[in-house]
């Protein structure tokens, strides 16, 4: 990755953080106390004797990551960008968001900027690691907050 790639990569992630953000706090004010979530969308935070979690996680975090990114951006993407030009981004990123469909509506909300930003990004700069790099930063931060009882 080059000087411009990593800002691309950086300016994404927080720009994904601050919308996925801006959506959750509205999406709380309107839930208005109401849990919306799945009993299996239940988070405990890590606590002694859970640590090892992190561990556990941390082989399936990168799997997942240079997974998905390989996948979406590094195979799809490029033929998408044959037969839709400039919005190819867009026709990656719809679907994407759908392959994640397992997850309530609330959850599916927040992840809109992420899978329109992200194809965006990898698209524009033709760096599927800018990508890795939102998609880690991303995930990694869902996870440790979560992890760690932080929202």
């Amino acid at each position: 990755m080059n000087g411009g790639d990593w800002l691309w990569a950086v300016g994404g992630l927080a720009a994904v953080g601050v919308l996925t953000g801006g959506i959750g706090a509205a999406l709380r004010m309107l839930q208005d106390g109401k849990n919306f979530n799945p009993s299996f969308m239940a988070f405990e935070p890590l606590g002694p004797g859970r640590y090892w979690i992190l561990g556990a996680w941390l082989p399936f975090f990168v799997l997942n990551i240079v997974g998905e990114e390989f996948v979406w951006r590094g195979f799809a993407l490029p033929r998408q960008e044959i037969a839709f030009g400039r919005r190819a981004w867009l026709v990656n990123g719809i679907p994407w968001l759908l392959f994640h469909a397992a997850f309530p509506w609330q959850v599916l909300l927040t992840l809109v900027p992420i899978t329109l930003l992200l194809p965006y990004v990898v698209q524009r700069r033709r760096s599927t690691w800018a990508g890795m790099v939102i998609h880690a930063g991303f995930g990694a931060m869902g996870f440790l907050v979560l992890a760690f009882g932080l929202a």
